[in-house]
Parts: C-alpha cells; structure tokens; sequence
C-alpha cells in the first residue's frame, strides 16, 4: 500500500457544507447559534486526497481547519418527507478537512472564497459504510502532529442530518 497512491474517496459534483453546526465550535468561535443552517459550497477543486498537500494562498495570514463528518450521498435526493428515512439516500461516511482562510472570509462576508481554494478539502481516505451516525453519536476528533486540536460528536449537532436532508 505504501507504494499507491490514494486519490480522494469520492468524485462529487458539489460538495455542500452546513456551517456553525456545532453548539460547541459556535461558541468557542464567539458565534451565536444559528436559527437556519449556515449552507456554504466548496468546489470540487477543493478536494485533495488523504495525505495530500494542502496548498495555501499565498496573500491570507490566517488558515484554519476543521475536522467533519461528511455525508457521501449515492443517489437523488429531495422533498424527502417528514416520515421518510434517509438511509437510503447516504452511501456512506467519510472525513474531510474544512480548510478555511479566516482572514478572507471574514472580509468578504460570504464564505466561498476563504473556503474555496483548491486542496482545501482533504478527505477520506475510506467511505465507511459501518458507522451510523443517525443511531448514535460518532466522535470527530482532529490533531494536527498528534495534538489533539478539537474534539465533538454528532451529538453536539444543532441541525441533524435528517433535518439537513430533509
């Protein structure tokens, strides 16, 4: 294995991000919660596989990163009713690596551009089909050199992924 190389998990058409999503990461960000999602895209370009190297922009002085759980939806989905379960439309789980020049999206006040460069969405390097997160929390945790940097749970969620689908 030490002799492939790993391409990113998955090939989306977009990648759509909720953001502030976390009672916890809203508050130490001095945020309120929001009342509706906060919904960002995030180019295909952004993607960068497992191990990759993030290539940051040279003029921003402020790079931030987050650790989140991402859906891999396998088909079409949309007005998906209020009883209906949405297993059906998720594939699979996997990781990335929200990137994020903070400087830039500050002063833009829209998120695309401090979001949007590409490598800054690190992902993968599986698609777990194992995990359940609608069943129970699932623990993202994020280190940078071993260090533990954030850590949460889906439990932690202000909007949960049926309602996000839904």
């Amino acid at each position: 294995l030490s002799d492939l190389k790993l391409l990113p998990p998955v090939t989306p058409s977009k990648i759509l991000c909720v953001g502030r999503n976390y009672r916890d990461h809203a508050a130490e960000l001095g945020n309120e919660v929001p009342k509706e999602p906060l919904l960002f895209l995030k180019p295909p370009s952004s993607l960068l596989a497992s191990g990759g190297v993030i290539l940051m922009p040279a003029n921003s002085t402020r790079i931030d990163y987050e650790g989140e759980l991402a859906l891999v939806i396998g088909q079409r989905c949309r007005n998906i009713g209020p009883d209906e379960d949405v297993r059906r439309y998720i594939r699979g789980y996997t990781i990335v690596n929200d990137i994020t020049a903070r400087d830039f999206q500050k002063s833009d006040g829209q998120w695309t551009r401090g979001k949007g460069f590409d490598t800054f969405c690190p992902t993968g390097p599986i698609v777990s089909t194992e995990i359940d997160p609608l069943s129970g929390a699932v623990a993202v945790t994020t280190r940078l050199n071993g260090e533990t940097k954030q850590h949460g749970d889906t439990s932690q969620l202000i909007f949960d992924i049926p309602f996000l689908l839904r």
